[in-house]
């Protein structure tokens, strides 16, 4: 590939043919074709993002959440996965009422807070817990658990295996995730 990119911009100032010779010429460099062409066959060096590299703008959480926001289920949730690499997946989560306590057997959580407040109960006993997927377990609430008031830009860390609860009250509050396996 490279020789044939080197060959493309090789210019043949000697070729007989004055028509194979207007990369060269005075009248292709003022209509810009040699700038043009130097581009295109620098365009091969020019750096990519490596696989799995992403971002999330702000604005596009935000319009991510406008989304959430009209969708919300019969527990007041929704949620996008944004996208998922080996162990670990990306989502976004609209709540616009209280959690149920979860609790996941081999996955990791990480929060951080785009917008409106909440409770976090985090530790303790899930009432009435269920099994309700593999490796999921949902109840009724946590029983002794410790709260944490959580607000835009805070970020937080569940380890699998502990219970937790996210309480809304009245109000919304979305939150970015990632979920990493273990």
């Amino acid at each position: 590939m490279k020789s044939k990119l080197l060959l493309l911009c090789h210019t043949r100032k000697t070729d007989p043919d004055p028509r194979r010779r207007t990369l060269s010429s005075g009248v292709a460099r003022r209509r810009g074709i040699v700038p043009f062409a130097l581009l295109f066959c620098a365009l091969p060096l020019m750096a990519a993002d490596p696989p799995g590299f992403v971002v999330w703008s702000a604005s596009d959480v935000k319009g991510i959440d406008k989304k959430l926001s009209a969708k919300v289920d019969e527990h007041k949730f929704s949620s996008q996965q944004l996208d998922k690499w080996g162990n670990h997946y990306a989502m976004v989560a609209h709540r616009e009422g209280d959690g149920v306590a979860e609790l996941h057997e081999t996955e990791s959580d990480i929060f951080v807070v785009q917008s409106g407040t909440a409770t976090l109960i985090v530790g303790g006993e899930m009432v009435d817990g269920k099994t309700t997927a593999p490796n999921e377990v949902r109840g009724a609430s946590i029983k002794n658990g410790t709260e944490h008031k959580l607000g835009p830009g805070d970020i937080v860390h569940i380890p699998p295996k502990v219970p937790h609860q996210v309480l809304v009250g009245k109000g919304k509050f979305t939150y970015f995730v990632v979920k990493v396996g273990q």
